[in-house]
């Protein structure tokens, strides 16, 4: 019989609280300093539009699509009622209140719906973007949260994912890789930051609400929420300092936007691996994740010339699936019960691959197909015109700066 713990409650709480404020206000922040001065108020509106679309769609259908008792065949819940119907505040999800478990569910949600928007900015209509994100939340992000968290296939297979590998990493970083191939290029694709100041803001909150985003993963205020804490922590530092280190050699000095890119790309790799690696696995998750990022970011970009604008692809997707695949060499059996490659069990790791190819093929098409069949229908890009005078005056006829 499950027993409701205050203490476990408690801590499910502060934790949704605290990854709400890594999407408002903290990607609004991160995302709205680097861009340019005209757009940083549309850069804005993208992430909370996105959170609060997200949010409805979950009170509507998505918690009961992505964790249902029942599942078809693996790929998505079948949910019994609609708007969360059936459940009351008394009911509970292992130790917590369900209302609990699906609020905290929900801010991933409406975070990597959020994310997304980083590789659009500057040049997507506000209409297309609102209708995107509807049919992603709903097409892409329900079906792939239930895959590995609701009881889906990659659930049954073995595949782990702490806090959110598969769901929001992977699952961001190559739908906004999609979504930016069908957009096409801005007329000036040179990185202006408008205030890297606002952007540290926004990583701060980020590095902050991610403790509660793996630490809350744990369900309960125990020593495994400590440890993913812990590790989390540490692999964000390892990562930003290697980064650090790779601006010296390759630019001959530090910087701010390198040192806070590391650090983003540290915790979105040991996101999966947080409740299930030691402190040594984390270090070198971090330190991988800012050498695989920085070459994602400064040649493989360059290389085939995509447009992500804030490299949504190169620090989520690429970062996430390091992250994914470490999560099967360096998972230790004295932390959460699992082993990996490093601890004598390779059958983790080729569990971790299949989910890794399958999110990404899923993501990508699924994603591609959204954005093509909006491009043909309604278009998914702002007028010339507007993109050179800015999103800010063209769409919403405000500033987000002093002239």
């Amino acid at each position: 019989m499950m027993v409701l713990s205050t203490g476990n409650t408690a801590w499910m709480l502060v934790s949704t609280i605290m990854v709400l404020l890594m999407t408002i206000p903290g990607i609004a922040f991160f995302y709205g300093g680097l861009s340019k001065k005209k757009n940083v108020l549309n850069s804005m509106f993208l992430s909370l539009i996105a959170f609060a679309i997200a949010s409805l769609i979950w009170i509507f259908y998505g918690y009961q699509l992505s964790f249902s008792d029942t599942s078809f065949l693996g790929f998505i819940g079948i949910p019994q009622s609609l708007l969360m119907e059936g459940i009351g505040v008394d009911s509970l999800t292992g130790t917590i209140p369900t209302f609990v478990f699906a609020g905290f569910e929900l801010t991933f949600a409406g975070l990597t719906a959020a994310i997304v928007s980083g590789s659009i900015v500057g040049r997507m209509k506000t209409k297309s973007w609102v209708l995107f994100t509807i049919l992603w939340v709903s097409l892409v992000y329900i079906p792939v949260c239930h895959w590995i968290w609701g009881g889906g296939w990659l659930m049954n297979m073995g595949a782990i994912d702490f806090a959110g590998g598969v769901a929001v990493e992977v699952n961001s970083g190559f739908s906004a890789l999609a979504l930016a191939l069908i957009l096409g290029k801005r007329k000036d694709t040179s990185l202006l930051p408008h205030n890297l100041g606002y952007s540290i803001l926004g990583a701060g909150f980020l590095w902050f609400g991610w403790m509660g985003f793996n630490g809350g993963s744990a369900l309960a205020a125990n020593g495994l929420a400590g440890s993913a804490i812990l590790v989390s922590n540490t692999a964000a530092a390892a990562a930003m300092i290697a980064w650090v280190i790779l601006d010296i050699l390759n630019v001959g000095k530090p910087t701010v936007l390198g040192a806070i890119t590391g650090a983003v790309a540290g915790l979105v790799a040991i996101t999966p691996a947080a409740g299930f690696v030691a402190l040594s696995g984390s270090i070198v998750i971090g330190v991988g994740a800012a050498l695989i990022s920085y070459y994602a970011v400064y040649y493989i970009k360059a290389k085939f010339g995509y447009d992500d604008a804030l490299d949504v692809f190169g620090v989520h997707g690429l970062s996430g699936v390091w992250g994914l695949v470490a999560t099967g060499l360096f998972a230790s059996p004295a932390i959460n019960g699992v082993a990996g490659l490093s601890y004598g069990n390779p059958n983790q790791l080729l569990i971790q691959i299949i989910a890794v190819v399958a999110t990404m093929a899923y993501t990508f098409v699924v994603s591609l197909i959204i954005a093509k069949a909006l491009d043909m229908t309604i278009g998914l890009r702002v007028k010339e015109s507007e993109e050179i005078t800015g999103l800010d005056s063209a769409l919403h006829k405000e500033s987000g700066y002093r002239i």
